[in-house]
């Protein structure tokens, strides 16, 4: 019996030991890069909300390793780097992590171990491997094309278009199903911000609702949150937020003055080149409508009003304008959580939200199937 225990309490000990060694007041990252130059720089970044601030840096050893320890009590984001190469790591103190990749990689894969955070980005990054080598690929096969006939470029990229957009939108759905099924993992928090906000809005919303008590310790996790809240409040079907906003002329005007209408929400400046390349659209579609209850409101996220002004007038926007002259700080694009531009909403006679960033052709078909 007291060997038995004897054995019991050497086990322990044991373990106590290997506890002790093991810091937990840092984690650890071991790195091997193939085609690393001996001596070169590589750097530590940590990622905090929309920031990023340089943590620490290396050299590279004769056989391209390199090591980093770090603390960090909640797990949280951090960044390898090295020339313009960038690998995302997600780590806490305890941690000890090994990554491993190549430099030459155009593609930028890399593989990740040593904690649960690790592994599921090592998952993630698997997924998106297996598309980003096809669309390298299509790529590559178009830039061919084009070298061979520079003037069949137009024709060429028609051609391939459907492959390469049938592959972007699997890359999405297999990193949108990752996302959904790992609400608990700060690598399903990143791969849900590899989405275009635009394109999987309601899916951004319903994660956010999902991740809401989770991670409350982390910065980038509660804005996300937070953004997602208050976009949900102008998603299609919500009623839109009123709001007072001066004209050109910096007299008030107010959204709810014109109910009764299809009014367009037109988020715009002077200075955004999409904005001013998708002006001829609106314009032909306000010239078009106007007479069949349908008028624009456009919202600019000028500074400079003599800039403003002119655009307007170049651009031969006659329908109403109003704005905060405050760029993106605007109260009004606060409100309609405008982060890029152009934006639109259109809004139904009883100012419901029916359609979003609609152009071009898009807006046409809305439009003419609307208004009959």
């Amino acid at each position: 019996m007291k060997t038995i225990l004897k054995k019991i309490g050497y086990i322990l000990l044991l373990c106590v030991v290997i506890t002790a060694c093991k810091d937990q007041g840092t984690f650890v990252i071991e790195g091997q890069f193939k085609n690393a130059t001996a001596g070169s720089k590589v750097y530590l970044f940590g990622l905090q909300k929309d920031r990023e601030k340089a943590l620490d840096s290396t050299v590279f050893s004769e056989n391209g390793e390199f090591k980093f320890s770090h603390g960090s009590p909640a797990v949280n984001f951090f960044r390898i780097s090295s020339g313009n190469n960038e690998y995302m790591i997600i780590a806490k103190n305890g941690d000890h992590i090994k990554i491993t990749a190549d430099l030459a990689d155009k593609n930028l894969a890399y593989s990740i171990s040593g904690a649960m955070e690790a592994d599921k980005l090592e998952e993630l990054n698997k997924v998106k491997h297996q598309h980003m080598v096809k669309i390298s690929e299509i790529q590559n096969q178009f830039d061919e094309a084009v070298a061979a006939q520079p003037e069949n470029r137009t024709a060429i990229m028609e051609q391939i278009r459907p492959a390469y957009s049938r592959e972007l939108d699997g890359l999405n759905k297999a990193v949108l199903k990752f996302a959904q099924e790992n609400t608990t993992s700060l690598a399903g928090f990143y791969a849900i911000n590899l989405l275009n906000p635009t394109e999987y809005e309601k899916e951004l919303v319903s994660y956010a609702d999902k991740v809401k008590t989770q991670f409350n310790d982390n910065e980038a996790v509660t804005d996300f949150v937070v953004r997602m809240a208050k976009l949900k409040s102008v998603q299609v079907g919500q009623q839109a937020p009123d709001f007072t906003i001066k004209d050109v002329d910096r007299e008030k005007i107010k959204l709810s003055d014109f109910k009764g209408k299809y009014v367009m929400l037109d988020f715009w400046a002077s200075w955004c080149m999409p904005c001013r390349q998708e002006n001829p659209n609106v314009v032909k579609a306000y010239n078009t409508y106007k007479d069949k209850n349908f008028t624009v409101l456009g919202i600019s996220l000028d500074k400079d009003p003599v800039a403003w002004k002119k655009a307007i007038a170049a651009d031969q926007l006659t329908w109403a304008h109003g704005s905060d002259l405050k760029d993106f700080d605007s109260p009004v694009a606060r409100q309609y959580a405008i982060e890029a531009i152009p934006s639109s909403y259109i809004l139904d006679p009883a100012g419901k939200i029916v359609a979003k960033n609609l152009r071009g052709e898009d807006l046409e078909v809305f439009l003419r199937e609307t208004l009959r």
